[in-house]
């Protein structure tokens, strides 16, 4: 095939990064977004890549599964990846960002490339079969509703959505940091995170509050829906059990008072959500409560009684695909070849994952604008599972992060035991893929 137009419907993380890097290898490519005219929503700012659940890449160690996949993308030259490493700010061995910083170095560089035409328009129908077209649909897990029609066109009824909530954020000037302590994990980075500590008694208080508070009402087409495990509002988790939260977002293991050595009952993080630290994130605090609600029981957290919030949490829409049915490894779809989906709607979930997928097809296209049809990422690298993720049958499938299991095991055991292992199954996917790119010359512009 000879390439007349790549087309790319959605400037999120997927979208940026798929145009970015096709642009880079000197392809041309056009990036439609309906931003400024139109915001999903939960979407806020006029500028392409906006972070919205959390400024927060996780875990920069290759002992983590997404550590491995941020090593895996800085090796292949990704813009999201370089936007987020200079605008990065403090938090532990965790890659945070500032939130605007980020998106708006993102914008510039898809509004400043030469490759690159910028169409603010909101697209509902296009052909996804073309002569020479290459398009990749990365509208995000809130895609409009015309253009979920048009998806629901192409797949039938293998077809899936599940609801998403995001945590609220809080002026740290509103905070009383008299009851609180700066500290990271197991003390990993700097003294990044501001911890609210609770004792038993004061946590008793706060779990009855949260799991009798009100939330918002669904309405009749949210209701009976999927929640992602890995994303589930906080008062969910505290209906599972008394100590749910304590082995969840409020763990207190690792987290000693950096002044009197005590380990509480339970830890509330916040994490900076800008350069200055200006704004906090309650980390692991997705949640649909009413905003009167959250005020009243998040208030109960010490530290917390005059907090000032800045965003509410909030419950929104997120849609994806039945993908092992309808995507190739490559993440383009089986009945149309050279329509990619990308993003969470096509079955990964997490802003690393959803960029690495939009990545994931523009080296397809790149690879196949250069006679290398079909050749995929080694099954030992993160990529290289994240395909086989997507593309793979499972019987209930469900979106998922970057994990270990999507790789294969070392061939030989390993001695040290579970974070050795993990850092040999980093270093051997490196290997892997420095050993793949080598393969291509393409891969050196």
């Amino acid at each position: 095939m000879t390439v007349t137009e790549i087309r790319i419907i959605g400037g999120g993380l997927a979208g940026c990064e798929a145009a970015l890097f096709l642009a880079n290898h000197g392809l041309s490519v056009t990036l439609y977004d309906m931003k400024p005219d139109r915001h999903t929503e939960v979407h806020k700012q006029n500028t392409l890549g906006e972070l919205v659940c959390s400024n927060s890449f996780r875990s920069d160690s290759l002992a983590n599964a997404v550590g491995l996949l941020k090593a895996e993308m800085r090796q292949l030259g990704s813009a999201v990846m370089d936007a987020a490493d200079r605008t990065r700010i403090p938090a532990g061995s965790a890659l945070a960002v500032d939130r605007m910083g980020f998106s708006e170095l993102l914008t510039e560089r898809i509004l400043g490339h030469p490759n690159i035409e910028s169409i603010s328009k909101e697209i509902t129908e296009f052909e996804p079969e073309e002569t020479g077209v290459y398009t990749i649909l990365s509208p995000g897990p809130l895609a409009s509703r015309g253009l979920i029609t048009s998806l629901k066109r192409l797949t039938g009824k293998k077809y899936l959505k599940f609801y998403d909530a995001i945590a609220p954020i809080i002026s740290r000037d509103s905070i009383d940091e008299t009851k609180t302590f700066m500290a990271s994990r197991y003390d990993k980075g700097g003294a990044d995170y501001l911890n609210c500590p609770m004792d038993r008694e004061t946590y008793l208080a706060f779990y009855e509050a949260l799991i009798n508070a009100e939330t918002v009402n669904l309405r009749g087409f949210e209701k009976g829906r999927k929640m992602f495990e890995g994303c589930l509002p906080v008062e969910e988790i505290a209906r599972r059990g008394e100590d749910g939260l304590c082995f969840g977002p409020l763990k207190p293991v690792g987290l000693r008072h950096p002044e009197t050595g005590e380990v509480s009952h339970a830890v509330v993080q916040l994490r900076a959500e800008d350069n200055e630290g200006q704004y906090f994130n309650l980390v692991g605090f997705q949640t649909h409560l009413k905003q009167g609600e959250q005020r009243k029981v998040f208030r109960m957290i010490p530290g917390l009684e005059s907090a000032q919030f800045e965003r509410y949490g909030s419950m929104h829409r997120n849609t994806f695909i039945n993908s092992p049915e309808l995507l190739n490894a490559d993440f383009s779809m089986k009945k149309y070849p050279s329509l990619y989906v990308a993003g969470q709607i096509s079955g990964v979930e997490g802003y690393l994952e959803s960029a690495a997928s939009g990545l994931i097809a523009a080296v397809s296209i790149l690879l196949r604008e250069n006679g290398a049809e079909n050749q995929m990422f080694p099954e030992t690298t993160m990529l290289g599972g994240l395909s086989r993720h997507i593309s793979t049958f499972q019987a209930n499938f469900q979106p998922s992060n970057a994990i270990f299991a999507m790789v294969p095991p070392p061939e030989t055991r390993i001695q040290g035991g579970r974070r050795a292992k993990r850092e040999f199954l980093s270093k051997r996917a490196l290997q892997a893929l420095e050993g793949f790119l080598n393969n291509y010359p393409i891969f050196e512009q």
